[in-house]
C-alpha cells in the first residue's frame, strides 16, 4: 500500500469516523472499511513475519504506519469505544518505532474503553504499556530527553494506576521513572543536588523504593542506598 494522498486520507478518516461512531462500546467494530483495514493489517503482518531482524521489522513498521494514521484519527475523533483490533495493534507498533506521544494518545482511548489486544498478544493493554514504555527507557530508546521522558513515563503510570497488572510490570515502570527523575535531578554522585532538584531526587527515591517493594528482584537496592547517602548529605547541608 502506498501512502495516501491528502484527499484519500481525509476520505479514510471520514469512513473511520462513521464505522467507529456506529459501534457500541465494547462491541466489535464492523463495516467494509474496517474489513479493508483488517485485510491490510494481515498482509502487513505477513510481511513482518517473514523478516528475522528486529531492526528491519521496526524500519518496515515505520514505513507502514502512515497508512493507518487516517483510520486511527477517525476512531479517536468519533469512536465510542468499540473493540478495534486495528487500533490496538497499531498502538503496539507506535511504541515499537518510538512514536511515544502518538502511542500515549491512542493508549488513553484504549484504556478508557477497556479495549483488548488481538489474540497474538499474551498481555492486556495496561500491562503491555508498563512493560514496553519502561523497556524503551531502560534500553535507551526513550532516553534522548530525560525531562520529556519523566512526563511520558509519569503519564503511563497515571493512565494505568487503577488497572490490575502484575507487580513485576509495575515495578519495572517505577524503576524506569525513578531513573529518569534521577537523571534530571542530577545523576553525578560527586555533585550535590540543587535546592530546585531536591524534590525530584526524593520523588525518584520514592519510585525506586516502590519498585523494590513490588518486586525484590527489580535491581534497585544499590541505587537506593547511593541515593539515600546523597539525600542525607543534602539534608545536613
Amino acid at each position: 500500500m502506498s501512502h495516501l494522498s491528502p484527499a484519500l486520507r481525509h476520505q479514510a478518516r471520514i469512513l473511520a469516523e462513521r464505522a467507529s461512531a456506529n459501534t457500541e462500546p465494547g462491541a466489535p467494530t464492523s463495516g467494509s472499511q474496517y474489513e479493508l483495514q483488517l485485510y491490510q493489517l494481515a498482509e502487513d503482518r505477513r510481511r513482518l513475519k517473514s523478516i528475522q531482524s528486529v531492526k528491519s521489522k521496526i524500519e518496515l513498521k515505520a514505513k507502514l504506519l502512515p497508512n493507518y494514521d487516517a483510520w486511527i484519527d477517525g476512531v479517536l475523533a468519533a469512536g465510542k469505544g468499540g473493540q478495534d483490533d486495528v487500533l490496538t495493534t497499531i498502538l503496539v507498533w507506535y511504541i515499537d518505532v518510538g512514536q511515544f506521544d502518538r502511542a500515549l494518545q491512542v493508549a488513553r482511548y484504549a484504556v478508557e474503553h477497556k479495549m483488548t489486544l488481538p489474540d497474538q498478544y499474551s498481555r492486556d493493554i495496561p500491562t503491555m504499556l508498563l512493560d514496553e514504555f519502561a523497556g524503551a527507557y531502560l534500553t535507551g530508546t526513550l532516553a534522548n530527553d530525560h525531562k520529556q521522558t519523566v512526563d511520558i513515563l509519569g503519564a503511563v503510570a497515571d493512565l494505568t494506576k487503577d488497572s490490575d497488572t502484575p507487580d513485576q510490570a509495575r515495578a519495572k515502570l517505577c524503576k524506569a521513572l525513578g531513573y529518569a527523575q534521577l537523571a534530571v535531578a542530577g545523576p553525578d554522585e560527586k555533585k550535590d543536588f540543587t535546592r530546585a532538584k531536591l524534590s525530584l531526587a526524593q520523588a525518584a527515591r520514592d519510585n525506586l523504593k516502590r519498585a523494590l517493594d513490588l518486586f525484590e528482584g527489580v535491581g534497585v537496592k544499590k541505587d537506593i542506598e547511593r541515593l539515600d547517602r546523597r539525600l542525607k548529605k543534602a539534608a545536613q547541608g
